[in-house]
This record gives C-alpha cells, structure tokens and sequence, in this order.
C-alpha cells in the first residue's frame, strides 16, 4: 500500500507566496474585468489567469506525475493518483470590488478524497492549511492549530453564505428555514467563511452549486479542526455541489435534517 502523501507546510507558504506576487500588485488597481457567461456575469481577471499560471508551474516542477485541476486552464493529468485542484482567486466578485474577502484556493486530492489544502488571504495576511489530519492558521496574531468550535444546536449557531442568490425553489425554502433558526447568518463571505468555521469563529455554512475547485481545498482544513463538511445528501463534497460545513458532527445532522426536510 503507497504511504498516504503529506504536504509540508513550508511548500504551502511557497504556493501562497507565488499566487500573492500575481494578485496583490492588481488588487484594487481597477484592472480589466472579462466576463465567461454568457447571459450572466461571472467574472475573471488577469490576476486570476496569472496566479493560476504561477501555482500550476510551481506544482509541476516539485510534482512533476501529478495532475492538475484548475478553474481557468481547465485540467491535466486528473485521472492521476494525486491531484492538485486550484482556484486562484476564489471571491473575484469580492476582489474586483476591493472587499478582501477572497482567497487562493489550493487542495490536493488522493484517490478522489481531498488530504491537504490551503486558502490565502495576502491582502489581510492570513494563511488556511492542513495535511495528514493537522491543520493551522498563520495570522497577524500569530500560529494556531485549527479547532472548530463545539456549537451542537443551530440556536446558538453563526453561520455564513456567499448570498441568498445561491439558492432558488425548494432550496431557497430550506436555506431560509436554516437561518430563521440560527442565532447569527453572514453574507459575502466566499471560501472566507469555511476558513472561519476552520479556526473556530462561526459555526455553519450553507451553499449550493459549488464546483470542484470551490471546496476541495478547504476539506481538509475543516476535517483537520474537527468539523464535519458534505453534500447535502451527506456524500463526500469533493464533486461539489450544494454543500454543509459544520463544526460539530450534531450541528451537521440537525441541518442536514432541515435542508431534506
């Protein structure tokens, strides 16, 4: 059996690193702004494409047989036994509005289950990572290890969504009664919101129709502080989809019973 692969901290703040010199220079520098949907807006910016570009050559020159997943440059290599899944800047609608709560999205995946990951925020300096079950924040207060909180009932439950819009239907139904029920709900908070249930400041988040590259990378930070992240079946959220993060195993159910209700 192949030994199960750890990331060394200092290779994360390596990836970091090298995304940072992309997008701080063209945070809030109004740059161009391109649009992939058509009859929508989902916007890119050169510093998604060049951070993206960064990450991607720095993995294949210290991992040269793995895989690549990435939202701007599409994949190679993912049907390889490790894979790396990239988001450069998860929150662009966030970082083209000068709100700094986006990150860089990096998570690597063994045999289809996420096992490390990290998400960066260089702008308030902050650092998300986990590998082989350990996970740490790095901030402007220091080193920490990560640990959710031990919140059980959604009545005394932060909780967090990138927006409402996320849900139509049935869904926006479930969502709503979710968050009559909880004690506080946050908005705009993209991939910012997992690394706070990570580090033990809210307790829940809620969101639909994720992709891969919205929420690997954050797995293992959420796992590594002992919360609990799934679809909202309960299957593993590596595909995405519409997913729950939890700080404890019983917050998890108790929503997961509301949003199937």
């Amino acid at each position: 059996m192949n030994k199960p692969i750890h990331v060394e901290t200092s290779f994360m703040r390596e990836l970091a690193a090298c995304a940072a010199a992309e997008t701080m220079p063209r945070f809030r520098q109004n740059g161009a702004i391109a649009n992939k949907l058509e009859g929508g807006f989902d916007p890119v910016t050169e510093a998604d494409r060049a951070a993206e570009r960064a990450i991607r050559e720095l993995i294949g020159r210290t991992f040269s047989d793995h895989g690549i997943v990435g939202e701007e440059f599409g994949s190679e290599g993912a049907d390889r036994r490790h894979v790396w899944v990239i988001d450069p800047i998860d929150g662009t609608r966030a970082f083209i509005s000068g709100v700094p709560l986006w990150g860089t999205l990096i998570g690597l995946m063994e045999d289809g289950r996420a096992v490390a990951g990290m998400m960066s925020q260089p702008f308030t300096g902050e650092l998300f990572h986990a590998s082989a079950g350990k996970g740490h924040r790095e901030d402007p207060h220091g080193k920490a290890t990560l640990q959710t909180r031990h919140t059980v009932s959604l009545a005394d439950a932060l909780m967090c969504t990138t927006t409402p819009a996320l849900f139509a239907g049935p869904k926006r139904q479930a969502y709503d009664e979710i968050e009559n029920q909880v004690r506080l709900a946050r908005y705009g908070t993209d991939c910012y919101g997992y690394a706070m249930l990570a580090a033990g400041q809210i307790d829940l988040v809620v969101e639909a129709e994720l992709q891969p590259y919205d929420i690997v990378a954050l797995v293992p930070l959420i796992e590594a502080a002992g919360g609990v992240v799934t679809t909202w079946a309960g299957e593993r959220p590596e595909s995405g989809g519409d997913i729950v993060a939890a700080a404890t195993p019983q917050l998890h159910e108790a929503t997961l019973k509301l949003l199937n209700r």
